[in-house]
C-alpha cells in the first residue's frame, strides 16, 4: 500500500477515491480529505514550524449506518497509515478493572510495527525466495559435502557429462538442477517434506487492572512468546506448496532489520497514525441528567482521553509514542446526549464538526449499484463461485431500496446496515438451494421476486422488528 506522501493525492482526488465506496456525505468527505492532505503539507513544511502544526481532529455526528466508520477506514487505506478503530464505551476510568485509554496507542503501535515489518518482508521477498528454494532442494536432495577424486583428463571433462566417470558432487548438482526445474514448473507442489516449525503456543494470560498493569500483562505474554520462539522447534511434514509459505515467512523474518522496523513504525505512528473513536456519545453525560454513578464514570473516561488527544507520551513495549500529531476522528449518533455534553476541554480538541445525513431511498439505490464493493456485487461473486450467475434488474434494486427506506422509517433507522438484513432475507432461499438443487445456470432477481420473498415480512410488523 503506497503512502499518501508517495501518492500525493489532492483533497479533490481523495474525495473521488472515497466516492468509489461511500455514497453521499460530501461534507464529511471534504473534511477528512483536507485533514489527510494537511498531514502531507505538514511533512513538507519548514522544519522550524513543522512540530508546531497540530492536526485538526474531527467529530462526525450522525445516525448509525450512514458511513462514519467506512469513511475513516477508507481514509486510512488511502494514507497507508497505521489505523485503529476503538469504541469509547469499552474504556474505563483509571483505577477500575478494564482497558485504560492509553491501550489504544499501544494497540496502534503494535499495528504500526506489524505494518512496517510486512513492508520490509515484501522488499526482501525475492532474496528470501531464493534461500527457500535451496532449503527445499536440500530437503529433497541433500548436498554432497566432499568431492570424490576426479581425473583432470577424464572423458567427463573432455567430451561432456558422463555418469560413469562423474564425481558424486557432479551427479548431485545435476540432480538438484533437474529438481530445481521441476520446482519452478510446479511439478512437486504435492510432494511432502519435513521442515522445522517454531512452536506458536500462546500463553493463556490476560491482565486487566489499573494503569500500567495491562501493559505488564502484554509484556509477560511477549516474553513468554519470545522464549517459545527461541526454544524447541517442532518438525512437521507438509506439502511443498505449504512448506514454501512457512519457510518464506521464516527467512523473510531473518532478513529484515527488526530494530529499524520498530523505529520506522514509531515514527509513522507518531506522524501518520489515525485513531477512530466510535460511540464517543456513550461517554457523554446527558445534560438533562444530574445523577452520579454512570455519568461520573463517563466523565472519568473523557478526562483520561483528554491528554491523549491533546498530546502526551505513552509507554509502549516498542518505545515511547508521542500523540500530539496523531489524527483523532471521533463519531457518535448523539441520540440522547449532545456534543456539548462532552467536557469543554475535550470538545475543544475536536474543532472540525461534521454532520452526516440519514440515507434516502435514492441513496440506498446508489449504495446497491455504484460502489466497487456493493452488496449486490458481493452476492453475485459468491454465487458465481458455484457456477450460478445472478442478475438484478433495475426495478428489483429500486424495490429493495424502497423497502429499506420504509423499514428504517417504521422500525428503527440503522442506515445502510438495513440492506444487509433485507438482502440476506431476500436471497436466503437461493443461497440454501445452491448447489444441491441449483448446480448452475442464470437467475434473474426481478421486482416480482422481491415482492414474493419480502412482502410478508414487511407487512408483519412483529416479524419486521426481529428479521428485518
Amino acid at each position: 500500500m503506497k503512502q499518501i506522501q508517495e501518492q500525493n493525492l489532492t483533497p479533490r482526488q481523495i474525495v473521488v477515491e472515497l466516492d468509489k465506496y461511500i455514497i453521499g456525505q460530501s461534507d464529511a468527505k471534504r473534511s477528512v480529505a483536507i485533514a489527510l492532505r494537511n498531514r502531507w503539507r505538514r511533512m513538507k513544511a519548514d522544519p522550524e514550524i513543522r512540530e508546531e502544526i497540530i492536526p485538526n481532529n474531527i467529530l462526525m455526528i450522525g445516525p448509525t449506518g450512514v458511513g462514519k466508520t467506512e469513511i475513516a477506514r477508507r481514509l486510512a487505506k488511502l494514507a497507508g497509515a497505521p489505523f485503529i478503530k476503538v469504541e469509547a464505551s469499552k474504556f474505563t476510568e483509571v483505577g477500575y478493572v478494564g482497558r485504560d485509554v492509553e491501550s489504544m496507542i499501544r494497540d496502534l503501535s503494535d499495528l504500526g510495527v506489524n505494518m512496517v515489518k510486512m513492508e520490509m518482508q515484501e522488499r526482501v521477498k525475492e532474496k528470501a525466495a531464493a534461500i527457500v528454494e535451496d532449503k527445499i532442494l536440500d530437503n529433497l536432495i541433500p548436498p554432497v559435502r566432499k568431492n570424490s577424486p576426479v581425473n583432470s583428463t577424464s572423458p567427463s571433462r573432455e567430451v561432456g557429462f558422463n555418469p560413469e566417470t562423474a564425481t558424486d558432487q557432479e551427479l548431485n548438482e545435476r540432480t538438484r538442477e533437474r529438481f530445481r526445474e521441476k520446482l519452478k514448473n510446479g511439478d512437486l507442489e504435492d510432494r511432502e517434506i519435513e521442515i522445522e516449525v517454531a512452536s506458536k503456543k500462546t500463553p493463556m494470560m490476560q491482565v486487566f487492572g489499573p494503569q500500567g498493569m495491562e501493559e505488564m500483562g502484554v509484556n509477560i505474554q511477549d516474553m513468554l512468546g519470545n522464549l517459545t520462539r527461541g526454544g524447541k522447534k517442532n518438525k512437521r511434514k507438509m506439502p511443498i506448496s505449504e512448506a514454501r509459505e512457512v519457510l518464506l515467512e521464516q527467512e523473510s523474518e531473518k532478513l529484515i532489520d527488526h530494530e529499524a522496523a520498530v523505529q520506522e513504525a514509531l515514527e509513522r505512528v507518531q506522524n501518520q497514525g489515525i485513531v477512530f473513536i466510535d460511540e464517543i456519545d456513550k461517554v457523554a453525560s446527558d445534560s438533562t441528567s444530574h445523577k452520579g454513578g454512570a455519568d461520573v464514570s463517563r466523565q472519568g473516561v473523557q478526562r483520561d482521553l483528554l491528554p491523549i488527544v491533546e498530546g502526551s507520551t505513552v509507554n509502549t513495549k516498542h518505545g515511547i509514542v508521542k500523540t500530539e500529531h496523531i489524527l483523532f476522528i471521533a463519531s457518535g449518533a448523539f441520540h440522547v446526549s449532545k456534543p456539548s455534553d462532552l467536557i469543554p476541554e475535550l470538545q475543544g480538541r475536536f474543532p472540525i464538526r461534521v454532520e452526516l445525513n440519514s440515507l434516502s431511498e435514492e441513496d440506498f439505490f446508489d449504495i446497491l449499484t455504484k460502489p466497487k464493493n456493493a452488496l449486490t456485487k458481493q452476492y453475485q461473486a459468491m454465487l458465481e463461485s458455484e457456477g450460478v450467475i445472478v442478475n438484478f434488474t433495475t426495478e428489483a434494486i429500486r424495490e429493495i431500496a424502497k423497502l429499506a427506506a420504509q423499514v428504517n422509517s417504521e422500525v428503527e433507522n440503522i442506515g445502510a446496515r438495513r440492506l444487509h438484513t433485507i438482502l440476506s432475507s431476500l436471497l436466503e432461499e437461493l443461497l440454501f438451494a445452491v448447489p444441491d438443487d441449483i448446480g448452475s445456470g442464470e437467475i434473474t432477481i426481478d421486482k416480482n421476486y422481491v415482492h414474493k420473498q419480502l412482502d410478508g415480512l414487511v407487512k408483519n410488523k412483529d416479524l419486521s422488528h426481529y428479521i428485518l
